[in-house]
């Protein structure tokens, strides 16, 4: 199992039947592959779509159904499309049961940067700054380091996306939750230890007695 699918299959034990929930682009998009046989989740988009599925096999792809980021998704029946209007207004109204987004750094605090990098052209925020303020639960799902450098560190050096902490972290070596105390480490990636996960972050960890392994 390689580190993308380790992280979308942990983040889909967070999802929870009949609810809305927001998959942002990139890795977020494949935990739509990984829900739990029977339960029923609402996939959002913010580019204005309600019952999107996993990516349709290839040959299938319509492309008139993308997500966000212009990939391929499938309509699952009962699905609806609608302009961004309602779209964000359903984010900003607080009716999204959670978001599922990618991460450039998150801080010691739980503060989340994935907007912008400085020097590097982007064509704007999408909708990173509503969906961290919206969503009534934030799940960052990414890899911990890029390069050999922490993406969880002391305190960010990129531009935050939001004051509001996300609710977890989900990386291919840990699971983190954000406490007014610090981050706390959950649990560990199967066969990771604790040194190994503190070794690679870049602030100081909470770490509860023997944090348990991910049950994916």
């Amino acid at each position: 199992m390689d580190a993308r699918e380790l992280i979308a299959r942990r983040v889909a034990r967070e999802l929870h039947d009949n609810t809305l929930v927001n998959l942002g682009i990139g890795l977020p998009t494949t935990v739509a592959q990984f829900v739990p046989p029977g339960m029923h989740v609402y996939f959002q988009s913010e580019n204005g779509i309600i019952g999107f599925g996993a990516r349709p096999p290839e040959g299938m792809e319509d492309v008139h159904l993308t997500d966000a980021g212009g990939a391929f998704v499938s309509a699952l029946p009962g699905a609806v499309a609608f302009d961004s209007a309602m779209s964000f207004a359903l984010i900003r109204g607080g009716h999204l049961d959670m978001t599922v987004l990618g991460g450039l750094q998150v801080d010691r605090h739980g503060h989340l940067a994935n907007w912008f990098i400085p020097g590097v052209l982007v064509p704007g925020m999408g909708g990173a700054m509503d969906l961290v303020s919206g969503a009534r639960r934030v799940i960052v799902a990414m890899n911990h380091t890029q390069k050999g450098v922490p993406k969880i560190v002391d305190e960010l050096s990129l531009p935050a996306t939001s004051l509001r902490p996300v609710t977890l972290i989900v990386t291919e070596l840990a699971v983190i939750e954000p406490t007014p105390e610090g981050l706390v480490l959950r649990e560990r990636a199967p066969g990771v230890s604790q040194e190994t996960i503190q070794a690679a972050t870049g602030t100081k960890l909470l770490v509860p007695a023997a944090p348990p392994e991910m049950d994916l």
